[in-house]
């Protein structure tokens, strides 16, 4: 989340698509219900599903499951046409004025500019600012595309709104470091490829945003061919009703207005797509034309499905980061030099501009990583034992190892609070992969689908016997049988005290993990290996090793000075050995440890800032400074600089949350200023401090994402129709298929003409609680959301059980015969949607003994991701359905 749930109580507006948060957020969808009442904030739910959170809108639409960027996509065009943006926030505040490079090129074909047929991946070269300065005027002014419905008309910006100097750091750079890594630059993760181009130093721009190379031109381009006509045939959704939900979002910038402002919610609807990434890519740019981003009841703000998702993405739960979202090292980053030159990035704006370029900052908190993984062993003269960390060379995201654990080479795996063959997509490959492994360790509260693969549905006594993967269990202590913090969506860092001890011989997960590394760690000292290094000199210096407490690990993140240190500044002095205020105090000469950056300050010389739960709200706006901690530095809206005017006043003084003290010479508020406190608004500091610009991106150059600047709709890996816009480029290009003889996909020729969307109840809490007898009692069988058309076409009852059928498996349930999905008109044709829950498997218990077929929903599911977040396609995928 860019604000937070409580701040979703301060909105005027609200879109919410591809999450249903009155049943899968429950507590925190009191917030909506809290603007609804006490602003009379307006609400707009796009949803395939009729849900209980469509039930307290003011405007739903059906859409069709992943056409949401084609949705975005019209709105970005009904914005523009209809001046319904924030003029001054859109030319100061983002990347509207940049020119790109010539060469570029857009998608009319599906293709951007550097697209290799052979490769699947872009050249993206072309994709990056023009060298320059002040171009304003000199240009002519871009025309509008032939293809595009109505000219805009040109608009006016403030004549000040660019200074004639600027101050700070990043004023000046010879040019910009490289964006994204691995795959997310473009090739193979870590493989040797060409140095990426670096964005320019000094950056061309036209403030008046006429001229055709400007970014705001290019969008305007790229949209145009989003019309309302278009959109209703890809999405399904009738042109008025798109309309309304245009107009009613973008009322917040009606003649100009900037004090209203609106909030876009999202959750896994979006993220489970091939192009989930540049869904919420749109979202962003959506909220950037409209200045609705650093702002009291704006942002972009993702509904984490689980209490700690965050905080596993904080620390690295994915293989392509470090902690706290550092890049990982890959083989052609042969010391820490080359290391730091790729990934510390340096201002890339318009020369009178100003840029804080926050993440220059990275070999600070690259070094202090380093000694916090490795203490004394990590010194200067080592590179801080930079070649112990290992070096990403392929893809290891969770379908990669799944499918190369299929494939043999992947010999075992620990399964953690994961239920991998529940998880999928594709159950059934998952299953197989399991079996060809030489063995599985699962910590978990439950046996569960992954530790009892052996027994899924079809196999064989004799098939059993044949499987030579050696299973071992190990209980584990539930959450409220452990301390520990939790990050929520918020950023909120929360700590939990034990509530019960775990029962019998249940461990604790950091005792196991503990107790493995050290027998580990022996087995290296006693025989040696091939690279001891990293295992023998890792930090582990708890108080008890075999047992270690959890505020030690949580002190060893906060990180902590290991020498004498004075802030120049203020001439505080910290000592040896103490806690690290923030991470403004790390160093990137081994004075400092750090876990992990972005919680430096969590755990300070005061204590535990994670275990506060303060209640004073001064301001009224739910920033709550006193409870808890949230990342970075305890600051709640993220660039909350963007809040105020150009002058450094709030948009809206009813809710200030930051502003510029012209008697103390430094921004004050409400909330921790995201910003450079003594930066003069004169300087033109832009307030998007971690990007190298400064600003907001709506293009995003060289390679940040991987599929394009710009977001472009492609249809879903397996869709009923054909691309409308593109019909030659069906799927996003960049997007590989793996190629087991399980990876199957099916086509409408194939009689795969239904679209099936997964989702969650508010009674299961995934695929855990099915074990808890109260739960199964609420949810006793599983069924499948069917439109009462369909059921009529196929002649099925109300209860009656159905066949779905996918080019991958087949899922038996009662059909639920409702209205809440209605049949769409996609291009003139019929299409059918169905709804289908996740939670049941073939792990049961006596309640639902004989109403369950025992068989996971994610059978049907395929074995396509995102380019750049990886995440499988389980919210759009074609079916059959059939009476059972």
């Amino acid at each position: 989340m860019t604000n937070g749930w409580v701040d979703i109580k301060n909105t005027d507006m609200m879109l919410i698509m591809g999450g249903n948060p009155a049943e899968n957020h429950p507590c925190g969808f009191k917030w909506v219900v809290e603007a609804k009442r006490n602003r009379n904030a307006k609400i707009i739910v796009v949803d395939p599903r009729f849900t209980r959170t469509a039930s307290q809108a003011d405007h739903f639409c059906q859409i069709r499951a992943g056409t949401d960027i084609a949705f975005l996509g019209g709105l970005i065009r009904y914005a523009i046409e209809n001046e319904r943006f924030a003029k001054d926030y859109l030319v100061n505040y983002t990347n509207a004025s940049y020119l790109v490079k010539d060469g570029f090129k857009l998608p009319e074909d599906g293709l951007y500019s550097g697209f290799n047929h052979d490769t699947k991946i872009y050249d993206k070269s072309s994709w990056n600012y023009q060298e320059g300065g002040d171009v304003t005027g000199k240009a002519p002014v871009a025309e509008a595309p032939s293809h595009q419905a109505a000219a805009m008309v040109p608009v006016s910006f403030k004549s000040g709104a660019v200074p004639s100097g600027g101050s700070g750091q990043g004023k000046t750079g010879a040019g910009g470091g490289t964006e994204g890594h691995g795959i997310q630059a473009g090739g193979p993760a870590g493989a040797a490829v060409p140095a990426a181009p670096k964005l320019p130093g000094n950056v061309a721009y036209d403030l008046s945003l006429q001229n055709p190379r400007c970014v705001f031109q290019l969008m305007k381009e790229q949209y145009s061919r989003y019309t309302p006509e278009m959109v209703e045939r890809i999405t399904g959704i009738p042109k008025d009703q798109l309309l309304k939900a245009y107009d009613m979002f973008t009322s917040v910038r009606k003649d100009g207005d900037m004090k209203k402002v609106s909030t876009i919610i999202y959750a896994v609807g979006w993220t489970h797509h091939t192009f989930g990434t540049q869904i919420i890519r749109t979202a962003a740019m959506v909220q950037l034309l409209l200045g609705n981003v650093g702002r009291a009841g704006g942002g972009v703000n993702a509904l984490r499905g689980h209490s700690n998702i965050q905080g596993a993405t904080d620390m690295a739960g994915v293989f392509d980061t470090l902690p706290g979202y550092l890049k990982m090292p890959n083989p052609n980053d042969v010391d820490l030099a080359t290391f730091l030159k790729r990934i510390t990035p340096t201002a890339s704006k318009p020369g009178v501009w100003d840029s804080f370029n926050y993440y220059s900052n990275t070999p600070k908190f690259a070094v202090s990583l380093l000694k916090a993984f490795y203490g004394d062993a990590a010194t200067k003269q080592n590179d801080f034992a930079y070649n112990y960390l290992p070096k990403i060379d392929k893809n290891y995201s969770w379908t990669q190892i799944w499918d190369q654990m299929y494939r043999g080479k992947v010999k075992g795996i620990f399964a953690f609070g994961m239920n991998g063959v529940m998880i999928g997509p594709d159950t059934q490959k998952n299953i197989d992969a399991l079996k060809k492994a030489d063995w599985l360790v699962v910590g978990e509260i439950y046996p569960d689908e992954t530790s009892e693969f052996w027994r899924a549905p079809g196999t064989t006594t004799d098939e059993m016997k044949k499987i030579n993967t050696t299973v071992y269990r190990l209980p584990c202590a539930g959450f409220a049988e452990k301390d520990g913090s939790m990050t929520n969506s918020a950023r909120w860092l929360q700590w939990k005290n034990v509530a019960v001890p775990p029962p019998g011989d249940c461990r604790l997960d950091q005792d196991i993990v503990a107790q493995i590394y050290l027998r580990v760690r022996a087995l290296y000292q006693k025989e040696g290996g091939k690279f001891p290094d990293p295992v023998l000199h890792a930090t582990w210096s708890y108080t008890d090793p075999q047992h270690p407490s959890l505020a030690e690990v949580a002190k060893e993140v906060n990180g902590k000075a290991l020498a004498d240190l004075t802030d120049p500044a203020t001439k505080v002095e910290l000592k040896s050995g103490q806690q690290l205020p923030g991470f403004a105090w790390l160093k990137d000469d081994g004075t400092t440890s750090c876990g992990n950056w972005i919680y430096s300050g969590s755990f300070t010389e005061a204590g535990n800032v994670m275990a506060r739960r303060g209640t004073d709200d001064p301001s009224g706006l739910g920033i709550y400074q006193n409870w808890a901690f949230s990342w970075p530095a305890n600051r709640r809206v993220l660039y909350n600089r963007a809040s105020c005017d150009l002058d450094g006043k709030p948009w809206d003084v009813t809710r200030k949350q930051v502003w510029w003290n012209e008697g103390a010479q430094k921004w004050v508020g409400n909330d921790v200023p995201d910003f450079k406190p003594d930066s003069h608004p004169k300087d033109h500091m832009g307030p998007f401090i971690m990007n190298p610009e400064g600003v907001g991106r709506l293009f995003v150059p060289i390679g940040a994402v991987t599929d394009g600047p710009f977001p472009e709709f492609y249809e879903p890996f397996e869709s009923p129709t054909k691309n409308l816009l593109h019909p030659e480029q069906q799927n996003n290009p960049v997007v590989k298929r793996l190629t087991t003889e399980l990876d199957k996909f099916g086509t409408p020729d194939q009689g795969y003409t239904v679209v099936c969307t997964t989702y969650r109840l508010t009674e299961q809490y995934h695929y855990w609680t099915k074990n808890n007898p109260m739960n199964v009692q609420l949810i006793p069988e599983p069924f499948i959301e069917i439109p009462v058309e369909l059921a009529d076409d196929l002649g099925i009852g109300k209860s009656e059980k159905i066949k779905v059928t996918s080019a991958r498996g087949t899922y038996i349930a009662k059909a639920f015969v409702t209205r809440r999905i209605k049949p769409m008109q996609i291009d003139g044709k019929k299409v059918y949607q169905i709804g289908l829950p996740i939670h049941q498997g073939f792990r049961g218990i006596k309640e639902d003994e004989g109403k369950d077929a025992r068989t996971p929903a994610n059978l049907l599911s395929l074995t396509v991701v995102d380019p750049n977040a990886y995440t499988p396609e389980f919210k759009g995928f074609l079916v059959k359905v059939e009476k059972a």
